[in-house]
């Protein structure tokens, strides 16, 4: 920074000169410092960054905190703080000092956690982020959406990115002089559509190596990249000059929640977002409906007809049949349905982004009330997602709902072990209940219930239930599989004639995809 004014805060009678901040590694020791030297003067005010602290005084005012130290009969002690107020020439030399600033002070940190030292040794800081999440599925989380290709699937998805733009494009006005935050910034698209709409900033905040992708991308269309500094770091950890006009992310997984990006939204927001700032997307919404669909019940079951083999090279496998069983029904199956399926008006959960908790993100508890429009067997829950912009200008809603465009994320079914029986007007109650876990994912209880029915019946009374425990993190992708729809009167067939047709062809097709 060649043009600097800077003055000790700490002297009775100091001046403020001119000059140039340099940051850099110490000659000697090579630790991060920050030099701010006068014009022709050999010494200069040197700031060790891995003690000192920055304070921001005005839009272009710093104030630099750092430990003095004095020798005291051979023995170095720190006896006082230095304060360096430090004057840039324009906001944008401001911000960029800050971030400067930060990303130097970061690289002083070395070692690893235990590592002994002369004096002691590293002890790990945790982030609320790290204390949340298992450090394996953090890594594998952020080695994934830190390769091309898999941006690249994200991106092709023309429903999501297509949505994305339109809502940022059709509302120029929250974008047109603002400092926007681009939370999970991956590949950097989002950042660079704000961009277009005329922002006056953008912070894209990425903590995978996308980073160097993204710089790349931003580099390479620098009639937008000119204001967009990539920030790498997790959302909890890193910190920003100034407070955000308007967020922007895509942190919507599976079921919305999977990956619990939606997490680290809201302390985004909490952390960097402006008191009146607004959030894209805005809210979101959990559907769900019980569904019919007697060719994926047996697809489920006749996947464990492998372990009811009585002399597999001489062995009895059948005593983990039950298992194996079970272990399939708690997969949750994604892939794209016939909304013809559904046997009921669906009903949804909402999640407001801009007033929710982090807390709340922990548990969702999802009350379930249908009722049937048909007689037949209900295998289990289906569950879909949207997301509003709830732009000044427009509102636009990017949906996954079956029977629109198939995005990336499709549908997920939650299959019953035990299906139940219901008639036309038969009302269906239950719960549906996410608990979040250290694997950046949810754990899924399921209970459905058939209500009693017909005239004098107890109207509390429940005929059957049923339930499930599945595991979001681990679904049974579907993608391959045809999506033949079933019409409802074949559906009623008993299961024993639709095992006998189709046990052998399904459990052939399913080893050879195995």
């Amino acid at each position: 920074f060649p043009n600097v004014s800077f003055s000790d805060v700490n002297a009775a009678a100091s001046q403020e000169a001119a000059g140039k901040a340099v940051f850099g590694p110490d000659p000697a020791s090579g630790a991060a410092r920050l030099s701010l030297v006068r014009p022709g003067a050999e010494q200069a005010f040197q700031i060790d960054l891995s003690d000192a602290q920055i304070f921001k005084l005005g839009p272009m005012e710093w104030l630099c905190v750092s430990g003095e130290t004095e020798a005291k009969a051979g023995v170095e002690e720190k006896l006082f703080s230095r304060a360096i107020k430090v004057v840039l020439r324009t906001e944008a030399e401001s911000k960029a000092f800050s971030l400067a600033f930060q990303r130097w002070k970061q690289q002083t940190i070395s070692g690893k956690a235990g590592e002994s030292l002369e004096n002691g040794s590293i002890v790990a800081c945790k982030s609320k982020f790290d204390t949340k999440i298992e450090a394996s599925s953090a890594q594998m989380y952020f080695h994934y959406y830190g390769q091309l290709l898999h941006q690249q699937n994200m991106l092709q998805d023309f429903v999501r990115t297509g949505t994305y733009y339109a809502a940022v494009m059709e509302n120029r006005a929250d974008f047109e002089g603002k400092v926007v935050v681009d939370v999970g910034a991956g590949s950097g698209i989002l950042s660079l559509f704000a961009a277009q709409a005329g922002a006056k900033h953008v912070y894209a905040v990425e903590a995978s190596e996308m980073v160097e992708h993204a710089q790349r991308l931003i580099s390479g269309n620098p009639s937008f990249g000119q204001r967009i500094t990539i920030i790498k770091g997790k959302v909890e950890e890193v910190e920003l000059p100034e407070k955000a006009d308007i967020l922007i992310s895509e942190p919507m997984g599976t079921l919305l929640v999977n990956e619990r990006m939606l997490e680290s939204y809201v302390i985004a927001r909490d952390r960097f977002l402006a008191p009146d700032g607004k959030m894209f997307p805005t809210t979101g919404r959990i559907h769900m409906a019980p569904f019919s669909d007697e060719y994926l019940y047996v697809e489920m079951a006749n996947k464990s007809l492998f372990w009811q083999q009585h002399n597999f090279f001489g062995v009895d496998l059948t005593p983990l049949h039950g298992s194996a069983f079970d272990g399939y029904f708690s997969q949750p199956v994604v892939d794209a349905f016939d909304p013809r399926l559904l046997i009921s008006q669906s009903t949804y959960h909402t999640l407001d982004f801009t007033s929710m908790k982090e807390e709340d993100l922990y548990e969702i508890d999802i009350p379930l009330s249908f009722v049937s429009s048909v007689g037949t067997r209900v295998h289990g829950l289906a569950c879909w997602f949207d997301v509003l912009f709830n732009g000044s200008t427009v509102q636009r809603w990017l949906t996954t709902a079956p029977g629109s465009p198939t995005t990336h994320w499709y549908q997920l079914r939650c299959v019953l072990a035990q299906p139940l029986y219901v008639m036309a007007g038969q009302e269906i109650t239950g719960r549906l209940h996410l608990v979040a876990h250290s694997a950046q994912s949810y754990t899924i209880y399921l209970t459905m219930s058939a209500k009693m029915w017909g005239v004098g019946a107890d109207p509390g009374g429940i005929l059957q239930t049923s339930t499930a425990k599945l595991e979001l993190k681990e679904p049974y992708y579907r993608l391959s599989q045809p999506q033949a729809y079933m019409p409802q009167d074949q559906q009623q067939l008993p299961l024993s004639s639709l095992q006998a047709q189709d046990r052998t062809s399904l459990f052939m097709t399913e080893h050879r995809q195995h």
